[in-house]
């Protein structure tokens, strides 16, 4: 009988000692799942870090463009409306047909002249715009791709 009751107890502590050990590598894994999780979210926050720092780029960009190629277009329309003006008055108030005929063909001048220098201002534009992005965006892109992650530790593994 006493035999028995000692091989029941001593069952009965290596049962409560099993029990005690598994809840500790419950404790451990799930404390390992933290920093593990903690990590990875580190790491994928420093990705979208970096695929931001691109998007800000191309989004600098093209808004310079864009700034560019409104204020060409504002330029010329205010441009277009000071000469028309201007020619409208000089061939409606003149009184010498040659002088009106004179400045019709000032005017015809005028007006292919702008015309080419304000397609050559969204022309020059564009290009720069693709140069830039050749040149700054892509190397802006490379470096923030090439760029290591934060300096965040790894999980250590503690057996």
């Amino acid at each position: 009988m006493t035999f028995q009751l000692a091989l029941a107890i001593l069952f009965l502590a290596l049962a409560s000692g099993t029990l005690c050990y598994g809840f500790w590598q419950h404790h451990r894994s799930r404390m390992l799942i933290r920093r593990l999780n903690s990590y990875h979210i580190a790491t994928n926050s420093a990705v979208q870090k970096r695929r931001m720092d691109i998007y800000e780029v191309r989004n600098r960009a093209k808004i310079l463009e864009d700034t560019v190629s409104g204020g060409a277009r504002a330029v010329e329309k205010v441009h277009r409306v000071i000469s028309n003006t201007t020619f409208s008055l000089v061939d409606h108030f003149s009184k010498d047909d040659q002088f009106r005929q004179g400045a019709q063909k000032a005017r015809k001048t005028h007006d292919e002249a702008s015309k080419q220098v304000y397609r050559a201002v969204r022309t020059t534009n564009k290009a720069i715009h693709i140069l830039a992005d050749t040149l700054f965006i892509t190397k802006a892109e490379k470096r923030a791709l090439l760029r290591k992650a934060p300096p965040t530790e790894a999980p250590k593994n503690d057996h």
